[in-house]
C-alpha cells in the first residue's frame, strides 16, 4: 500500500517535469515559435507539436486516481491510517520537520476528489486544448496543480502543509494567467497571486504561534497538547489574548485566502481569465478547497476556540449569501459558476465553525463533482459558441447541444438540491447543522443560508434557461457553427454526472450518518460537548424542507423571468437600477480595494521610485559619485586646450598667486 499511495502522490509530479522539459525541448527543437497574440478562449491557432505530453500527464492522472479509489476504500472504509516517511527534511536546533506522507480517512477522501476531478479535466483538455499551441506547458502546469494539492493533504506538519499551500498558488498564478500575452490575464493572476498573500501572511503566523506555544508542528504533537492550552493567554500585539483563539484566527486567514471567502473573496472571480478547464480543477477540487481542508485538519485546535468558530460562521454565512446575490445579474456564463462557487464554499465553512467537520467535507466531497460537471459542460458551450461567454448572446442551443444540455441540468438540479442529488444531502445538511447548532449565530447562519439557497436555485435556472431556451440571440454565422464537443470533452462530462447524481446517496451514511464517527476516527476531532450530529437528527419538519421549499420558489422566479415573461428581468432592473448596478459591480468591493490600497501603494511606489531611488539614491548614491567624477572630470578636459597662451597665462596666474601668499606671510 505504501508503494501505492507514493505512485498517487508522485505520478503528477513526473508528468509534469516530462511534459514541461521534455515538450518544451521538443517544440523549441522543431522550430515552433509562440504566437504574437492568444485572442480567444480555445485559441485561433493551428497546434502542430508534440501531442505526448497531453497524453502522459492524462494517462498517469488516470492511473492516480484509480490508486486513489484503492487507498480510500482501504482506509476510509477498512479504517487503515499510513504514515509514510519520505525522507529527513528540516532540522535545526529544537525543530523537526520530516517529509512524511500522513493518510488517513481525510487524506484518502481528499485523494479522491483531487485526483478524480483531476484526471478527468486531464480528458477533457486533449479535447478542448487541442487547438492551443502551448499543449505541453499547460499539461505540465495542469499536473503540477494535482500534485501541489497532493502534498497540501498528505502534510504531517504545518510545514510541509504550508509548501503544498504555495505550490497550489504558484500553479494558480501560471495556470491562470496560462494566455500571458493578454493583459487581463496577467492582471488577473497577479491579482490572484497579491490577494492570496494577504492571507498566507496569516497563516504564516499561524505557523509561527504553534511552534512557539508547543515547540513543535508536527500534527500528532501540536493535537495532543491542544486541550492543554485552553483557556490559557498569549501575549499579542497589544494585549494577552486567549492562545487557541489567536492561533485559530490566523490559521483561518489563510484559509480565507485560498478559499475566497468574504473580504479575501475578490481574486476568484477574475480566475476565469485561465482555460476553461483550469477554472474547473481550481473551483472543484484544488485550491479554493484548501481551506475547508486546512479548518477540518486542525479540528483539535478550532474545538477549543470557539470564539474562531462563532468568526467563521459568520465569514462563511455572509460569503453564501454575498456571492448568491451577486451571481443573480451576472452574464458571463463562467462567472455565474465562479461566484457559485464562492456561495458554496461559504456553506462549507459554516459547518465548519459550528463543529461539523464531516458535513462540511461531506458538500465539499459532492460538490466537487456537480462544479466540475457545471464547469466543464460550460467549457462545451462556450467551445460550440465560437469562444462566446455572455449569455445575452447566447439561447435556444438545447436542440443543438442535447448532450451538454442535459449534463448541465444534472449539474444543475444537484448544485440547487434537488431530491435524491449529490447537493441534496449534502448542502441540506450543513443548513440543518447550523440551525441544530442551537445558537444565535448558528440561527444567524441559518438564515443566510436558506436565502442563498433561494438565490442559487434562480441563477443556476437563469444560467440554464438563458443559455439553452427561448430564441437564439447569437448571430446567424456564429449559430451555422454550433456543434456538440467530441467524446473526449463529453465523456468527462457523463463521469461526473454520474457523481452529481449518486455521490450523496452512496456516501451520505458514512459521511454524515451513524457510521460517521467510525468512518472518520481520529482524523477529525470533536469533543465531548460537540453534539451538533446527534442535534441534527431531532429537528423540526420544517427546518428539514426549509432548503426544498428555497429551491423550487428560486426556479418559480426564474421560469416566470426568463421562460414565461422575459420582459420581467429588465424592467425590473430598470426600476432598481441602483441595486441592479449594486450587485452587477459586486459590491463595488474591486472599487473600494482600488481606492484603498491600490492607488495609495501605486502613489508610494511611484514616490518612491521618482524621488527616493531617481532623486535621493542615483542622486547622491554610488550613481550620484560616479556623476560626480564625470562631470569634474569633463571640466578637467576643458582646461587642455592645447594652447600655449592659455598655459603661460595660468603660469602668470599661478606665480601672482604665489607672490601675493608670501607678502601676507612676511607681513605677518
Amino acid at each position: 500500500m505504501e508503494t501505492i499511495i507514493k505512485l498517487i502522490v508522485f505520478l503528477p509530479l513526473i508528468g509534469a517535469l516530462i511534459a514541461g522539459f521534455g515538450g518544451t525541448l521538443v517544440f523549441a527543437k522543431i522550430g515552433k515559435k509562440e504566437p504574437a497574440t492568444i485572442e480567444h478562449e480555445t485559441g485561433d491557432h493551428h497546434f502542430e507539436g508534440p501531442t505526448w505530453p497531453a497524453k502522459l500527464t492524462t494517462l498517469f492522472l488516470l492511473i492516480s486516481a484509480a490508486l486513489s479509489w484503492i487507498v480510500f476504500f482501504d482506509v476510509a472504509i477498512g479504517g487503515q491510517t499510513y504514515k509514510i516517511v519520505v525522507m529527513d527534511w528540516i532540522h535545526s536546533g529544537t525543530f523537526a520537520a520530516d517529509w512524511t506522507l500522513r493518510v488517513d480517512t481525510l487524506t484518502a477522501v481528499m485523494f479522491v476528489v483531487v485526483n478524480t476531478v483531476s484526471s478527468l479535466v486531464h480528458v477533457y483538455s486533449n479535447g478542448y486544448m487541442s487547438h492551443d499551441p502551448h499543449q505541453p506547458r499547460f499539461f505540465a502546469y495542469l499536473s503540477l496543480f494535482t500534485f501541489a494539492m497532493l502534498m497540501l493533504v498528505t502534510a504531517d506538519n504545518l510545514l510541509q502543509m504550508f509548501f503544498g499551500w504555495e505550490g497550489v498558488g504558484l500553479a494558480s498564478y501560471l495556470l491562470i494567467g496560462f494566455w500571458y500575452k493578454k493583459p487581463s490575464a496577467n492582471a488577473a493572476a497577479i491579482k490572484a497571486f497579491v490577494v492570496n498573500r494577504v492571507g498566507d501572511f496569516g497563516f504564516a503566523l499561524g505557523i509561527f504561534a504553534t511552534y512557539k506555544i508547543f515547540g513543535s508542528i508536527e500534527f500528532d504533537t501540536i493535537f495532543n497538547a491542544a486541550g492543554e492550552q485552553a483557556g490559557k493567554t498569549i501575549h499579542f500585539l497589544w494585549a494577552d489574548w486567549d492562545t487557541m483563539t489567536v492561533i485559530a484566527l490566523l490559521l483561518f486567514m489563510g484559509a480565507m485566502g485560498k478559499s475566497a471567502q468574504f473580504l479575501l473573496h475578490t481574486w476568484l472571480p477574475d480566475a476565469m481569465e485561465g482555460p476553461t478547464p483550469v477554472s474547473a480543477l481550481i473551483h472543484a477540487a484544488t485550491m479554493v478547497t484548501a481551506g475547508v481542508f486546512l479548518v477540518a485538519r486542525m479540528s483539535p485546535f478550532f474545538e477549543v476556540a470557539p470564539v474562531a468558530q462563532t468568526f467563521i460562521i459568520i465569514i462563511g454565512a455572509i460569503t453564501a449569501f454575498f456571492a448568491a446575490t451577486v451571481g443573480l445579474v451576472q452574464n458571463d456564463i463562467k462567472r455565474v459558476i465562479a461566484y457559485s462557487t464562492c456561495s458554496q464554499l461559504g456553506y462549507m465553512f459554516v459547518a465548519m465553525g459550528v463543529g461539523a467537520y464531516g458535513v462540511g467535507i461531506f458538500h465539499l466531497f459532492t460538490h466537487a463533482f456537480f462544479k466540475a460537471l457545471l464547469f466543464l459542460g460550460s467549457g462545451s458551450v462556450i467551445h460550440a459558441m465560437s469562444d462566446e461567454q455572455d449569455m445575452r448572446k447566447m439561447g435556444g442551443l438545447a436542440p443543438h447541444l442535447k448532450k451538454t444540455y442535459w449534463m448541465m441540468v444534472v449539474g444543475t438540479l444537484a448544485l440547487t438540491g434537488f431530491p435524491l442529488t449529490a447537493g441534496f444531502f449534502s448542502k441540506d445538511a450543513i443548513i440543518e447543522s447550523a440551525f441544530a447548532a442551537n445558537t444565535g449565530v448558528g440561527e444567524f447562519g441559518f438564515w443566510l443560508l436558506v436565502v442563498a439557497a433561494l438565490f442559487t436555485s434562480f441563477y443556476s435556472w437563469r444560467l440554464i434557461f438563458m443559455t439553452f431556451h427561448g430564441k437564439p440571440r447569437a448571430s446567424k454565422e456564429v449559430m451555422s457553427h454550433v456543434h456538440e464537443s467530441p467524446s473526449s470533452m463529453l465523456v468527462p462530462l457523463y463521469v461526473l454526472a454520474v457523481g452529481a447524481l449518486g455521490a450523496g446517496y452512496l456516501f451520505k451514511e458514512k459521511f454524515i450518518g451513524h457510521d460517521e464517527s467510525l468512518f472518520w476516527g481520529t482524523s477529525i476531532y470533536r469533543n465531548a460537548e460537540n453534539e451538533v450530529l446527534h442535534a441534527m437528527h431531532n429537528l423540526p419538519e420544517w427546518v428539514a424542507y426549509a432548503p426544498l421549499v428555497a429551491m423550487i420558489f428560486g426556479f418559480a422566479i426564474a421560469w416566470l423571468f426568463y421562460i414565461k415573461r422575459t420582459d420581467l428581468p429588465e424592467r425590473i432592473a430598470q426600476r432598481n437600477q441602483p441595486l441592479y448596478q449594486f450587485l452587477l459591480n459586486k459590491w463595488y468591493f474591486d472599487e473600494l480595494y482600488d481606492l484603498i490600497f491600490v492607488r495609495p501603494i501605486m502613489w508610494l511606489g511611484r514616490f518612491l521610485w521618482k524621488q527616493g531611488d531617481g532623486r535621493v539614491i542615483d542622486g547622491f548614491g554610488p550613481n550620484g559619485v560616479a556623476a560626480r567624477v564625470a562631470d569634474i572630470t569633463a571640466f578637467m578636459t576643458r582646461l587642455q586646450t592645447g594652447y600655449v597662451y592659455h598655459y603661460a597665462f595660468a603660469m602668470l596666474l599661478g606665480v601672482a598667486g604665489l607672490i601675493t601668499f608670501l607678502m601676507f606671510a612676511s607681513v605677518s
